[in-house]
């Protein structure tokens, strides 16, 4: 470990080298930057990881049932699981996509599951990510740079390999290809994950393609290549839902691919992920998902959810305007750490602003106690010091199989007060190591 300490400049020099950054847009401006490494990992022990992958295939599994379900029969729904209104009021319902099964009946393909280890020594599930989930490449080229700078830190650990992760998502993608080549789609040069969707391209052999570079023509997707026109049989997107078809989402999207929605609906192509899986990463849909499994799955779940209560339930309502002062809320549209509100810093008028604001909008909140949730070790200034991290997992599914990629994104806070880790909110990040048994 030391090794790779005194190393720390030289991988961070070889990660800006390669262009690891990470964009963020604040107030109407792009800014770009690096994305810091930490190179002291995370590690996990081989018993501790059979349990967590086996929580995040089950997690994954009923979380295709239910997308599969809500869009089709919605068996869910009829029982009394989860209620019919809190679907279709989720901004993630698409009802374009009522009544499309995707190739092969799968739904999130690339599935990011976001946990934090409290200090308990349990893991805590915070949120699923199953639209356009990112950060698998970072984790992987760190790697890749420190094996470099420190093979023999490799040879004397026993760490599973972490390099597959593009060889697991070309079967991926292989196993829904409706017959053409694969696509990694992404929005160009300036979206905040550019990086990743050059790099994954590489490492799966997929081609890189923008809108301009694909076209339509009877239901059937195409590349336009040097050599002409290919069909393309998957399309793995790095561009959100609204803005993928002009002509059937967003009308003013120049990013989109028209008439995309007509070949996926014919079932001329395979979209990973696939439309409308963001009424199952709703942080509202996020509460049932325990019961999903048990509905699906006839099992309990592995993975605990954090304790997290509903404004638009009675009983949930009561107490979180009890205990605003002590909960976090989470507003459910949010993303990349914007949107959380911890009640313990806010002054008396902030929290009768947001009693009124919740009791106003009931489901636009989650209200979820807060986590002490385990700090680890990073290098600040040549010092050691701790910092809460979480973990980012990344579950592939297939037409026939569901993996847990061993290894993950884990991002760590810079500031020594915060709990947001978040790359949009300043974060680092470090390699997470799985140890072999």
């Amino acid at each position: 470990m030391d090794d790779l300490i005194r190393h720390e400049q030289q991988i961070n020099q070889q990660l800006a080298r390669y262009g690891v950054k990470f964009g963020i847009y604040k107030n109407g401006e792009f800014h770009e930057r690096l994305f810091p490494f930490d190179p002291i990992p995370r590690t996990i022990d081989a018993e501790e990881w059979d349990r967590l992958q086996k929580g995040l295939i089950q997690r994954v599994q009923a979380l295709n049932c239910f997308l599969r379900d809500i869009y089709s029969e919605k068996r869910i729904l009829a029982d009394g699981i989860v209620p019919e209104d809190f679907v279709y009021r989720s901004p993630g319902y698409l009802p374009q996509c009522e009544g499309i099964v995707p190739p092969k009946g799968v739904y999130s393909h690339i599935s990011g599951i976001d946990l934090v280890k409290g200090k308990d020594g349990v893991w805590y599930v915070l949120e699923d990510n199953l639209r356009i989930p990112s950060g698998a490449s970072y984790p992987l080229i760190a790697r890749e740079l420190c094996r470099r700078c420190s093979p023999e830190t490799f040879h004397r650990r026993h760490v599973v390999d972490n390099r597959h992760y593009g060889e697991l998502l070309r079967q991926t993608m292989d196993s829904v290809n409706t017959g053409g080549i694969n696509v990694v789609f992404t929005p160009g040069r300036y979206n905040a994950a550019y990086f990743e969707h050059s790099y994954l391209a590489e490492k799966t052999g997929a081609v890189l393609a923008e809108a301009g570079d694909l076209c339509v023509h009877d239901s059937t997707l195409y590349y336009r290549s040097v050599h002409g026109e290919e069909k393309v049989g998957a399309i793995y997107r790095r561009v959100s839902d609204e803005y993928m078809d002009p002509l059937c989402f967003e009308p003013s999207s120049l990013i989109g691919i028209p008439n995309l929605m007509t070949a996926y609906r014919a079932g001329n192509v395979a979209v990973l992920n696939a439309f409308g899986n963001g009424v199952a990463d709703d942080k509202g849909i996020y509460y049932f998902v325990p019961k999903m499994i048990r509905y699906y799955l006839q099992e309990e779940p592995i993975l605990c959810n954090a304790p997290t209560y509903l404004p638009l339930d009675e009983k949930d309502r009561a107490y979180i305007l009890e205990h605003l002062d002590t909960l976090v809320v989470k507003d459910v549209a949010e993303a990349g750490g914007y949107g959380v509100v911890f009640g313990s810093k806010l002054t008396a008028e902030q929290l009768a602003s947001l009693r009124d604001t919740i009791l106003a909008q009931p489901r636009r909140f989650i209200a979820q106690e807060v986590i002490d949730f385990q700090d680890l070790p990073i290098m600040d200034g040549g010092k050691e010091v701790e910092r809460k991290a979480d973990l980012r997992a990344f579950v592939l599914s297939g037409a026939d199989k569901t993996v847990a990629w061993p290894s993950g994104l884990t991002r760590f806070s810079r500031n020594p007060d915060s709990f947001i880790v978040n790359s949009s909110q300043g974060g680092g990040f470090k390699d997470t190591w799985v140890l072999s048994h």
